[in-house]
């Protein structure tokens, strides 16, 4: 489950002030899931989905990228997509969404890992070597460099890519993913990924 923004940039901090005669390594970075309460050039407020208002700095220039919901029927065999997924007891995954990459991001994040949408869920970021037709949707055959996966992807699941974003995406209700991390000792947003008219971002 999410582990509060603040007590893990109270660690951080710790941490920093500990070893500060030594070169620090840079704190982990936290992915924070909510709805925007206010921004303004400097700052953003967000109610990040654990109920927690956490006030953030951004990096100049942040990056913010749009999702945007497509078809299930546009994940097509070479695509590349991430899933986040709940193993299954037959060793497939069960997709809790997917984001088809746009082709320039061919390669982010290859593999497959832990991923904190939901406890025990996984992310998989792989080529589509093969896909069928299933029950209730679709079911993937996915490569990454070290292995291959099966993911059944149910037809209700949200399907997403993304596109460049600006600033104007983020207002107050819109609904986001913040890559964030402390920065000079104060959690700062590092990435945005934002939903317009109120779409949420599913990762």
């Amino acid at each position: 489950m999410f582990k509060p923004f603040i007590a893990a940039l109270a660690f951080g901090a710790a941490t920093c002030v500990s070893i500060a005669q030594t070169a620090a390594p840079a704190a982990p970075p936290v992915r924070l899931r909510g709805t925007i309460e206010k921004i303004d050039a400097t700052t953003l407020t967000m109610k990040e989905r654990s109920g927690e208002v956490i006030t953030l700095a951004m990096v100049d220039n942040i990056p913010v990228s749009e999702v945007k919901p497509i078809a299930l029927s546009d994940i097509k065999a070479g695509s590349y997509i991430g899933s986040a997924a709940m193993p299954q007891a037959d060793g497939t995954q069960l997709a809790l969404e997917v984001l088809v990459f746009p082709e320039a991001a061919r390669g982010s994040g290859e593999g497959h890992y832990p991923w904190d949408l939901q406890p025990k869920s996984t992310m998989t970021n792989a080529t589509v070597a093969d896909l069928v037709a299933a029950a209730d949707g679709q079911k993937l055959t996915l490569r990454y460099k070290d292995g291959e996966k099966i993911l059944i992807v149910p037809a209700n699941v949200p399907v997403v890519t993304f596109a460049p974003g600006d600033k104007s995406l983020l207002v107050p209700g819109a609904k986001v993913m913040v890559t964030a991390q402390v920065r000079d000792g104060k959690p700062t947003a590092m990435r945005i990924l934002a939903g317009r008219n109120g779409f949420t971002p599913p990762m």
